[in-house]
């Protein structure tokens, strides 16, 4: 029997460690939630609208082949190395421990601000059955309810995903099948053709594509932030029951599932709903109504859909709220056990949860309540943006780690056919997996500068993320005189965090 997997088996509830048990179930809907969120019921809205229909699906079977990449990158280490950390512990090992502490601090400020985030858009979309409610107020609700999941164990934070994510899918699946009926004329009316495919607006724009290429730029961080999540698997695999199995599982058939998902519903609103709707840059969280899919919805002729969508939406952004409470404390807490962090956030109590980072984690996300004081829309605006940019530092690493574990894997004379899990296209998928995050980075947010009226509030808090990235990085690296790793010395040992 496998020495590593007999490692694993026994140190599945050792005492002061994380516990494995996630199941398989647990993993694929954990991938699935993660990544299946407000980016998708409102943002695809917005995406269509700015590069037209054929302009939005590039962009996101673009985004949608570097998440390929990256999945299968990752799930090559994580199913040799199912650690807590993911890519932070990778980087630490096979790159530079300064790019393990830079990538892991914004691993962790990403989803801590993403669970802030998710708190003001839950909170916004009850105002549309309450319109003169308290949002604070029912921030701090969701926020407990969250906070219960994954104070209980890994185990609950699992179940309660799992049954967020099936609303979603189930959601998901629904919207496709009306589509395509109304596509074809059976279902709301007369069958639309291609018409809003070749519609033009009158003022020199026209579809499938507007505004070329800039146009799908700008949509590339609108399709990275939808699909920023999947990684998630990768940090699960830390607590999985047999990660040998359940990882590679998940990655298979959860990354087709949302492509799938994602390319369906782009492609089923670019069909029934011109690029021209002014409607579709209405869609948020404080406006359920003008989500493309209530919209479709109301004109399949479903009276409630609005009601129902808001119900659905609600319970899809606790679920990015209780995924992102998950995986930033696992990386805080990975952070701990290394000494990148005080080492009190790495204590575990008896059900395995990392108590002290999970506490740390939600003392940030009550950055949400102060919404209603300084303004719905701007403060989910702010951390809206900063969590979209940040969570593609984390792909940018996972690329590289990819990479240099692979070299050290066969300069120290071991081999592929032994790794549980081979990620096709090596080494063009971890390289291209670089490209693309690169461009997205600092080429999405060009719109800034295409502006009438240059804004500093809109330039901050979108490029602000990159020098703080990078101060983090040489800062690290000058304070603990770090080096990057030679091939021979990086270490494959499965033991956590050594």
């Amino acid at each position: 029997m496998d020495t590593n997997l007999e490692t694993k088996q026994v140190q599945t509830k050792k005492e002061g460690e994380l516990h494995r048990s996630l199941k398989a179930r647990h993993m694929n809907m954990i991938a699935i939630g993660g990544s299946i969120g407000t980016g998708l019921f409102f943002a695809s809205g917005s995406a269509v609208s700015t590069a037209g229909p054929g302009g939005a699906a590039f962009a996101y079977i673009v985004m949608g082949i570097l998440v390929y990449f990256l999945m299968t990158s990752l799930g090559e280490m994580a199913t040799l190395l199912p650690i807590s950390g993911s890519f932070e512990t990778y980087a630490t090992r096979f790159i530079d421990p300064a790019l393990g502490f830079t990538l892991g601090w914004n691993y962790w400020f990403c989803w801590a601000l993403c669970v802030a985030a998710e708190l003001v858009a839950g909170s916004l979309v009850v105002k549309f059955w309450f319109p003169n409610t308290n949002t604070t107020l029912w921030s701090i609700g969701f926020l407990i309810i969250l906070f219960s999941l994954n104070f209980l164990s890994a185990r609950a934070y699992g179940e309660g995903e799992y049954w967020f994510a099936s609303i979603k899918v189930a959601t998901i699946i629904i919207f496709l099948i009306v589509g395509v009926l109304m596509i074809f004329g059976i279902l709301g009316g007369k069958a639309p053709g291609f018409a809003n495919w070749v519609l033009s607006d009158g003022a020199g724009k026209k579809g499938p594509f507007v505004g070329g290429m800039i146009a799908i730029v700008n949509v590339f961080l609108v399709a990275g932030f939808s699909f920023s999540g999947t990684e998630i698997v990768g940090l699960a695999a830390g607590e999985s029951e047999n990660p040998e199995e359940n990882v590679p599982k998940a990655i298979k058939t959860v990354f087709w599932r949302i492509l799938l998902f994602y390319m369906g519903a782009i492609i089923v609103i670019g069909f029934l709903i011109p690029f021209t709707d002014p409607n579709l840059l209405k869609s948020g969280a404080d406006n359920i109504a003008y989500s493309p899919f209530t919209m479709v919805f109301q004109r399949s002729g479903l009276a409630m859909a609005a009601s129902l969508m808001n119900a659905v939406i609600l319970t899809s952004v606790l679920s990015c709220g209780n995924s992102g409470l998950y995986v930033a404390s696992r990386m805080l807490y990975a952070l701990a056990k290394e000494g990148k962090a005080p080492k009190v956030l790495a204590k575990v109590n008896k059900r395995g949860v990392p108590v002290n980072a999970l506490y740390a984690t939600a003392i940030i996300a009550c950055s949400a309540f102060f919404a209603s004081l300084i303004g719905d829309g701007k403060i989910y605006y702010i951390l809206y943006n900063a969590s979209g940019i940040t969570a593609f530092f984390a792909w940018l690493g996972i690329g590289i780690c990819h990479y240099r574990f692979r070299k050290a894997y066969i300069a120290q004379g071991r081999r592929l056919e032994d790794l549980k899990y081979k990620a096709k296209w090596y080494p063009f998928g971890p390289i291209m997996s670089v490209i693309l995050c690169t461009i997205v980075i600092f080429g999405s947010n060009i719109w800034i500068f295409q502006a009438e009226t240059f804004s500093w509030f809109d330039f901050i808090t979108n490029y602000l993320c990159i020098p703080v990235f990078i101060c983090l990085y040489f800062g690290y690296k000058k304070v603990k005189k770090t080096k990057i790793v030679p091939l021979m010395e990086c270490n494959f040992e499965y033991n956590e965090h050594k």
